[in-house]
């Protein structure tokens, strides 16, 4: 995921993986996992969040599909820290 995300040109990125706390579930059994991403770009300037979360979602690419059942996403500019 932060190979892919390094397009975004991060200056700070957190990702958790809470795909224990999910054990069960149907995301789970399918073998996608859950994440929760703090990240801040300046590429988010000007951008609403959907954008945001667009331009996150783009950068992961096909890991959206198969590694990630579900992604929660705080997309923040580097002023907004």
């Amino acid at each position: 995921m932060r190979e892919r995300l390094a397009v975004l040109a991060p200056q700070f990125l957190e990702i958790t993986d809470d795909s224990a706390l999910h054990a069960g579930h149907a995301g789970a059994a399918s073998g996608g996992g859950h994440f929760r991403m703090t990240i801040v770009s300046p590429l988010f300037v000007g951008r609403p969040t959907i954008s945001r979360h667009r331009m996150v979602y783009d950068a992961l690419g096909a890991l959206m599909q198969h590694e990630i059942h579900a992604m929660s996403i705080i997309a923040k500019t580097p002023d907004e820290t």
